[in-house]
């Protein structure tokens, strides 16, 4: 043994050649923590001080290579200055380049994921050798930074630009053939002759018929292209990928600006620009948000597993009303592998769940992610029927009828008596009490909400909605059941509309509020577009649909009437009135017609205007920021109450449950981060600027006692 540690062991394992092994005792996969990377600095001065070796071999004994740097690190290291962040990159890279460095040629084995810091791992050896169900890249910019231990260097050099640049502005995870393609990698080989095609590379190199001293040189020397070609990748670049990632991800571009900066500096010259520019993005508050999601992600899922324990086997699921809704559920399930049956009361509603089935799956053949006896298979997955025949057969029932509570309960009712004892019964309800629902029910303990999200395919959230009586069984089984679907569930208590409905109808109340005052609804949308949101209110109300806002709306003020409750008559009720549903009808806010692609597209309406003449007190031009505020008070105040009433468990599952479930901005880190990145104290004073718009604007007792104190959210 050259070297044994508690993450990196370093033996000969033939010839002269060294194997050195990542295999990080204690956890699932390798990452980078501050030991891995002290351990292979000093298993790289083990291999240096061996006088007869002739090559090294890089491996692991995961199934992933190594999954990146260890992100639990990061919120103490980004607290640092901008000088010590420079330092502790800087002193990394001296160990990625001592590796790169030995008297002997070097080869990665790739036998999984390699990704950020593993990546800039593989890219320090002279040569990479993949598995070809294997995926390499380098995602920082998806954490609001860039490649920290040479990557923006050595792929650069290695790929050339337009491709360095694609990878790392794009955050992509690149198959093995993509990765060969562009030279990335050097050799796809199934994953048991990994080392041997490795050792075949090092004996190639020490019979002189590779040149692996000129391949490094090439990677440690100046990017090969004059000052106009240069000139011309970087600024095409740049601006194509400020278009994509737009003003609030400065990362994609700071990286390309940081490349083009060190295109003409031999390596350790171009990692210390590397490492500056790293440091500037660490520090910006994108980061601290962005890494901040990615631990509260962790935190879900480290719930969601713990909840699988407990969990009874969904091998049979059922969905009760076909339609669109019903469609898309089947779809899921079938698509990731469990068995659904798909009951509608009529003929017409079974042929519009399958049709949304084979739409989506057609839509994945056509572009190549999937082939046409895998959808075949799906759909296979899916069956059809107009009556109860197989039900005692199913583990798990979701019911997607009408948003009504009388038809639910008809229908929960009649399910429950033909279904077995243990099955359990879920609605995906999206506003009304999973308690009132379960009133009925002889089996409560065994009925929970299961809210998806509107395109189910797409929205990764689902809320799991407990009520009074359900027991842990019913929840840990439709969280295990969302897990299998792809989804993140989050597991809320029950309230009228849950945590996300809650939360969106008072940022529904304050758009309402601005348009009765004279505020435009053209630029509202464009205020909070610019903020951050995927869409404005007025469009995102035209998407879920005028009628379905109006019902949950009238939930919503049943459910909290001091606040949510509208004395007069508001835009939302004369857009439905007059049956401007939104897209579904081609006429909401906005009028919608098909573009040459056949996607809708919005364009203005002037009639709109005339309609909301009797609900405007007046014209009057707001300032961005009094709108921002308008729209964002309301918001956070009912996240901080779903918190404050126990709807939800934690600070991180609010947070989650609004960027997954209805798009706040990720950038911003959802809106408890948001209070915290304000300061408590200065949300507070701004909540009461606004305090005679009434109590949607009035902080609670608790939060003022946080402003007092000094307390924030997250730690």
């Amino acid at each position: 043994m050259i070297y044994e540690g508690k993450a990196i062991t370093v033996k000969e394992i033939e010839g002269g050649i060294a194997q050195l092994n990542f295999d990080l005792q204690g956890e699932s996969v390798n990452k980078f923590n501050r030991l891995t990377i002290e351990e292979l600095g000093a298993a790289t001065d083990a291999l240096k001080a061996q006088k007869s070796l002739k090559g090294l071999v890089v491996t692991s004994s995961k199934d992933s290579f190594i999954v990146g740097a260890d992100i639990t690190e990061f919120t103490e290291m980004f607290a640092g200055s901008e000088e010590d962040l420079v330092a502790n990159n800087l002193k990394a890279n001296e160990v990625f380049s001592a590796v790169e460095d030995l008297p002997f040629p070097t080869v990665t084995a790739i036998n999984g994921m390699a990704l950020g810091g593993g990546f800039e791992m593989c890219l320090a050896t002279d040569y990479r050798v993949m598995d070809p169900k294997a995926k390499v890249g380098l995602p920082e910019v998806k954490l609001g930074i860039f490649p920290g231990f040479g990557g923006t260097v050595r792929l650069s050099r290695l790929v050339g630009v337009d491709n360095a640049v694609e990878w790392i502005c794009g955050g992509t995870e690149n198959r093995a053939d993509a990765a060969l393609k562009t030279g990335a990698v050097d050799a796809v080989v199934e994953g048991g002759r990994l080392v041997e095609a490795a050792v075949a590379i090092i004996n190639q190199c020490n019979e002189g018929k590779l040149d692996y001293q000129a391949r490094r040189e090439e990677k440690k020397g100046k990017i090969k292209l004059n000052a106009m070609e240069s000139m011309m990748a970087f600024e095409i670049s740049k601006a194509f990928v400020a278009g994509k990632a737009g003003r609030n991800y400065p990362a994609p571009v700071e990286a390309i600006k940081v490349m083009q900066k060190h295109a003409g500096l031999t390596r350790d010259k171009a990692i210390e620009v590397e490492a500056k520019g790293f440091a500037k993005m660490a520090k910006t508050n994108v980061a601290a948000c962005l890494v901040g999601l990615f631990l509260n992600d962790q935190e879900l899922k480290k719930k969601a597993k713990a909840w699988e324990k407990e969990a009874s086997e969904v091998k049979l699921a059922a969905v009760l009303g076909a339609g669109i809704m019903g469609g898309g559920v089947a779809y899921q399930s079938a698509l990731k592998g469990t068995p659904i049956i798909m009951k509608d009361i009529n003929q017409d509603g079974i042929a519009l769940g399958l049709k949304e089935a084979k739409k989506l799956l057609a839509k994945r053949v056509e572009k190549g992610r999937m082939k046409p006896d895998q959808m075949a298979d799906v759909l296979n997955a899916i069956t059809p029927t107009l009556n109860y025949g197989d039900f005692k057969n199913v583990d798990l029932v979701v019911e997607a009828v009408v948003e009504n509570p009388k038809v639910k309960d008809a229908v929960l009712r009649e399910t429950e008596e033909m279904v077995r004892d243990d099955a359990i019964l879920t609605s995906n309800t999206s506003t009304i009490s999973i308690n009132l629902l379960a009133k009925n029910l002889k089996r409560p303990e065994n009925f929970c909400g299961m809210h998806f999200f509107n395109p189910v395919h797409m929205m990764p959230l689902v809320e799991v909605i407990r009520g009074e009586k359900t027991s842990d069984r019913a929840i840990a089984t439709t969280v295990a059941y969302a897990k299998a679907m792809g989804k993140t569930p989050i597991v809320v208590n029950d309230c009228p509309g849950f945590l996300v409905n809650r939360v969106l109808f008072p940022y529904f109340g304050g758009f309402v509020g601005l348009v009765r005052d004279g505020a435009d609804f053209q630029k509202v949308d464009k205020v909070m577009e610019k903020f951050g949101w995927p869409m404005g209110p007025a469009y995102l109300l035209d998407v879920v649909g005028m009628d379905t806002g109006k019902h949950a709306g009238d939930v919503m003020a049943d459910g909290f009437p001091d606040r949510m409750k509208h004395s007069e008559k508001t835009a939302i009720d004369v857009m439905f009135e007059n049956n401007r549903y939104g897209q579904k009808n081609e006429v909401g806010f906005y009028k919608y017609e098909l573009d040459r692609k056949g996607k809708q597209k919005k364009v203005v309406d002037e009639e709109t205007y005339k309609l909301l003449e009797p609900v405007v007190q007046g014209k009057k031009e707001f300032e961005e920021d009094d709108i921002i505020a308008r729209m964002m008070i309301p918001l956070c105040l009912e996240t901080v109450r779903c918190l404050e009433d126990g709807i939800v468990e934690s600070p991180a599952d609010a947070d989650m449950g609004l960027i997954y479930g209805i798009g706040f901005p990720p950038f911003r880190g959802g809106a408890l981060r948001y209070i915290d990145d304000m300061g408590v104290d200065k949300f507070v004073e701004l909540a009461d600027k606004y305090a005679d718009l009434g109590p949607l604007y009035h902080p609670t007792e608790k939060l003022r006692e946080m402003a007092k104190t000094g307390k924030k959210f997250f730690g």
